[in-house]
């Protein structure tokens, strides 16, 4: 790496550039990018910070490189080497995507990234199933990772994504180690999330125990699950989505919540437009992404009204099942306040806070800076309340 910025603010002054790539870094650990390549593209960016199509021009390249090197490997029957270069290429498309405004360009983008992830983790992990899950007379896309370990029915996550994300990415970075544990995953897009959004027009919805059954009611009805010991995850934007399942969907023995999302909604998107408006380089999204998840790309205040239905606040207290919720104290994204006014709420008598600190490492959002001592915490949590179910 190089002398300029830090680790973790790559792009000194601009949030939204350092906050991606700080993602996309917290992916190195599970082979799904290299460190080197990261610092390729971000030194070419460094020169480029003023160009409006550099973002996605850089990290596009990097896809294209190693989407080459793929087809070449395969094309001389190196499976498990395309894979690799399969995974990052497909790894570096979802980065490049972020920033593209809605629209012919960006589904393109979102494909590509998709499918070639997609095939770098069914060569490396045959454990893998690319699934759906029915749906409001649909599916909803999803990738089961079965434990190699696991005999009998066996427990489960069902592990929801964030904002910014996708089942691609989770599968890596909880999935592995769950199975690891003898847990199984279903690493889901539900509506206004990765392949949902992107290439299938969902939306997000306040209501979420509705994805949230059917991702129960898939998981329960396989041969190897135990359907008395599922759990429902999420993490970013999903510390939204998990607590509402969990308060409106009995059938599910334990919520983990990685990442508090923001106690009022509206008021943090009204928050961050002002943010925007001012410089907006200072936030982590793009003006647009927020709308766009919501189904209102070209109407800010509907997104905003549709917004003020995303509340915990008359639901946390329903939640019954042992519930866990894990931030990092210098979260900036969701302010670490978030989770304990979560924590309060909550009805379970059975509830954990867990605050990772700057000291003890893992204290950006969602742990990204360190996402297996976030990880391990929360296996560390659910083997007892599995053994217990």
């Amino acid at each position: 790496m190089t002398s300029q910025g830090t680790w973790i603010d790559h792009f000194p002054g601009n949030f939204m550039w350092s906050n991606a790539t700080l993602v996309t870094k917290g992916m190195a650990p599970y082979g799904a990018v290299a460190l080197g390549e990261i610092d390729q593209v971000c030194e070419r960016l460094r020169q480029r910070q003023g160009e409006p199509h550099a973002w996605w021009e850089e990290w596009g390249a990097m896809g294209a490189r190693l989407e080459k090197a793929a087809e070449a490997a395969e094309a001389e029957g190196r499976r498990f080497t395309a894979g690799n270069y399969y995974l990052r290429a497909g790894m570096y498309y979802f980065t490049a995507e972020r920033f593209v405004y809605p629209g012919e360009q960006k589904r393109e983008i979102g494909r590509r990234a998709l499918d070639l992830q997609t095939k770098g983790l069914l060569r490396r992990y045959p454990n893998i199933e690319k699934v759906e899950v029915p749906y409001e007379g649909a599916t909803l896309p999803a990738l089961f990772l079965k434990a190699p370990g696991a005999s009998g029915r066996a427990p489960a996550v069902v592990l929801f994504d964030g904002m910014d994300n996708c089942k691609e990415m989770s599968v890596l970075f909880a999935g592995l180690e769950f199975a690891a544990r003898g847990w199984h995953t279903l690493a889901i897009d539900g509506p206004g999330q990765g392949e949902s959004l992107r290439l299938r027009g969902l939306y997000s919805r306040h209501d979420y125990e509705v994805p949230g059954a059917a991702a129960y009611e898939y998981v329960a009805k396989r041969p190897e699950v135990d359907p008395k010991r599922v759990a429902v995850m999420g993490y970013s934007f999903g510390g939204y989505y998990a607590p509402r399942v969990a308060a409106f969907e009995e059938r599910y023995a334990a919520c983990v919540c990685l990442g508090a999302l923001h106690w009022d909604l509206a008021g943090w998107q009204l928050e961050v437009q002002r943010k925007q408006q001012a410089n907006p380089a200072n936030t982590a999204q793009s003006a647009f992404h927020f709308r766009w998840i919501m189904g209102h790309l070209d109407d800010a205040d509907a997104a905003i009204e549709k917004a003020k239905k995303f509340s915990l606040v008359d639901v946390a207290g329903r939640i019954a099942c042992p519930f866990l919720v894990v931030h990092g104290q210098d979260d900036r994204v969701c302010p670490v306040d978030s989770a304990h006014k979560l924590y309060a709420a909550v009805g379970s008598r059975k509830k954990t806070i867990k605050i990772f600190t700057a000291e003890g490492g893992a204290a950006e959002h969602c742990q990204v800076d360190n996402r297996q001592m976030g990880i391990d915490y929360i296996a560390d949590w659910l083997a007892p309340v599995f053994k217990a179910a």
